[in-house]
């Protein structure tokens, strides 16, 4: 894998780049990160309102790691809107680079964009050593459109990530599907797998104290192929809560609320379609899965 190359643009001014963002720790960009750092590239959206970045794999599934400009010390965007494709390995790798060499002594981080072609600048320091990074952009590539809008939802169920975490951890995942029934009658809310020793399932009734939100509408009934759900879990397993998504035409969201290590929350979306038709007795039933910017 290609290292970042040394830069001498330290020196320039804010006011030669149309994007420049600072933040007092850079591990929690870097968390936000890993948690839809399962490929190689990822395209990254800028605006005024933060950095989104999007990692998208087999045309079916798409992640989304919101950083709202809020979560950053500093922000400053001067365009409308700014896209580019950058090598995630590269960027993780550059935020990692001291990797908390010194104790207690959290990693600044300043990074600055100039525009169409130019590379994304990473200034690190940590306990007085300064790291000055150029990471190479691309052409971004068009990025699915799921057509996903809130209007579509037919149900949502917000939930405490731990109770997601353990049903993950007692279901077999290394089955095929995960079939997700979500109604407004018992069991409001199952998780199954389906093996060649049994099935396996993990309800949820819609008083328990792991749910927040219980909004279901009508019965559904998806699967979806566990190769896709998987790496949501990096998510998951940082998460606080996570709010279960599902609109007329049978695609999944799976939207995580994280907080970083000073109280500010972020948001990592994953979107994946569904892997089959099945029929529960309502042809009409079909899933739906809301954004959230």
């Amino acid at each position: 894998m290609s290292q970042p190359e040394s830069s001498q643009d330290g020196s320039q001014k804010d006011e030669e780049y149309i994007f420049v963002a600072k933040m007092d720790n850079a591990k929690n960009l870097s968390n936000i990160l890993k948690a839809v750092h399962f490929k190689e590239m990822a395209t990254c959206f800028l605006s005024g309102n933060g950095l989104k970045v999007t990692v998208e794999d087999c045309k079916c599934v798409q992640a989304n790691a919101f950083v709202q400009s809020g979560v950053f010390q500093e922000f400053s965007f001067s365009k409308d809107s700014a896209t580019f494709k950058i090598n995630l390995n590269v960027f993780m790798d550059c935020l990692n680079i001291f990797a908390g060499n010194t104790p207690g002594s959290p990693t600044a981080l300043r990074m600055c964009y100039g525009g169409y072609g130019c590379p994304l600048i990473l200034l690190l320091e940590e306990g007085g050593v300064l790291t000055d990074c150029r990471i190479r952009t691309f052409e971004p590539d068009d990025t699915l459109d799921f057509n996903f809008t809130s209007a579509n939802v037919v149900n949502k169920i917000i939930l405490h990530s731990e109770c997601l975490r353990e049903a993950f951890s007692e279901l077999d995942m290394s089955n095929e599907s995960l079939e997700v029934l979500m109604s407004p009658d018992a069991p409001y809310l199952r998780l199954s797998t389906f093996g060649y020793i049994g099935s396996s399932h993990a309800d949820y009734p819609k008083d328990s104290d792991m749910v927040d939100c219980f909004e279901c509408r009508q019965t559904q009934l998806n699967r979806y192929k566990v190769a896709l759900i998987k790496p949501s879990t990096r998510a998951l397993h940082i998460s606080s809560k996570v709010s279960l998504r599902v609109d007329t035409r049978g695609f999944l969201s799976l939207q995580y609320m994280i907080k970083n290590e000073d109280g500010n929350v972020c948001f990592v979306e994953y979107l994946c379609g569904p892997d089959e038709e099945l029929d529960d007795g309502n042809e009409d039933a079909e899933h739906t899965w809301t954004d959230q910017t």
